[in-house]
């Protein structure tokens, strides 16, 4: 197979590569080159892994696309967040020379805020365009989705609607947040309750599933994420603790007290939101029976946890994150405060 990756440097553009080339797949990838490695940090290296043929352009520059002009390829896979225009002007330029496009999208494309149990033909959001210059993240990736659609048809486009993604390479921090703050150790507050049922994608079983996407010769839109209830809360921090040592003591906290404290969801506690509420029937609540009966297959929490912390320790130990992302994680003096503990760690 013959791969086009728009980007392919960092988290899931990174691990699509990695995968493509373990299938020997020709790939090809175009992006701006301003990672000499894929994250701050890391030792200087090639933009990319070795095998791949390295183009070089700016999508949102008026001849960004110029390295594309020529070459053929059985799919593309487009990960791009912002400006729907930039979709849109690869999508035609590469309509008669490409056989499928796979854009990586959002479940956030929903309309909020979506039932338990929605599935792919769920309400959208609003205001979406093809051409649109970049907007907020939900439009945008629905314009994405608008864009590649009107250039391939829908015989020939593949929208993965990705829910939490998690792995090596996360460059949004959610994990390596929680990593980090477990390996400090101490008391932690841990937002509960442990049963919490959690639905996310490990980036390795994402990459995988879009190259069976081209391999299948699928088309139209999938709920990206594992089964409801894949992992729970209590697993995924039990497994934090377990591979950073063992040191850290989870303090189990109520939903109530949490936000009683005025502590962000999501934002400040990354990854949990509150049983009951719309965002977690939003982000844990998807049906996913159409990408499971497609092949997508679901690697262990524990297994996601370990290989994430191996991944961070041999990039420092920092917590990486993608330029324009807001801070997230909790103040250790709002924990503390919570917990009724002095400010030790």
């Amino acid at each position: 197979m013959r791969l086009l990756v728009l980007g392919g440097t960092e988290f899931v553009g990174r691990a699509v590569v990695e995968a493509a080339l373990g299938r020997g797949w020709d790939v090809t990838v175009l992006n701006r080159g301003r990672h000499a490695a894929p994250f701050r940090g890391t030792p200087p290296g090639p933009p990319g892994p070795a095998g791949v043929r390295a183009l070089r352009g700016d999508r949102t520059a008026p001849d960004g696309l110029a390295a594309l002009a020529e070459g053929e390829w059985d799919a593309v896979i487009d990960t791009w967040s912002a400006a729907p225009r930039a979709v849109h002007d690869a999508a035609r330029l590469l309509a008669d020379r490409v056989g499928r496009y796979v854009y990586v999208s959002s479940c956030s494309v929903y309309a909020w805020a979506p039932p338990a149990g929605y599935a792919e033909d769920a309400a959208l959001v609003e205001g979406a365009a093809a051409d649109a210059e970049k907007t907020e993240y939900a439009r945008d990736k629905l314009g994405g989705e608008l864009a590649a659609l009107g250039a391939f048809g829908a015989e020939r486009s593949v929208f993965a609607r990705a829910g939490m993604i998690l792995g090596p390479y996360e460059n949004v921090g959610r994990l390596p947040w929680w990593l980090g703050r477990v390996a400090r150790g101490g008391p932690v507050l841990a937002p509960g309750p442990r049963e919490l049922a959690l639905q996310y994608v490990d980036v390795r079983d994402l990459a995988e599933w879009l190259l069976g996407s081209v391999e299948r010769e699928l088309s139209g839109a999938f709920n990206l994420m594992s089964a409801q209830g894949h992992a729970t809360m209590g697993a995924f921090l039990d497994a934090c603790v377990g591979v950073t040592g063992g040191t850290a003591e989870l303090r189990w906290t109520s939903p109530e007290v949490v936000l009683g404290a005025g502590i962000e969801p999501w934002t400040q506690l990354p990854v949990w939101v509150p049983p009951g509420s719309e965002g977690f029937d939003a982000l844990y609540q998807a049906d996913v029976s159409r990408a499971l009966a497609t092949g997508l297959s679901c690697r262990s929490v524990e297994e996601t946890v370990g290989d994430t912390w191996q991944w961070l320790l041999s990039v420092g130990g920092s917590v990486p994150q993608r330029d324009g992302m807001p801070a997230i994680g909790l103040d250790p003096a709002v924990e503390a405060k919570v917990l009724g503990v002095p400010l030790e760690w």
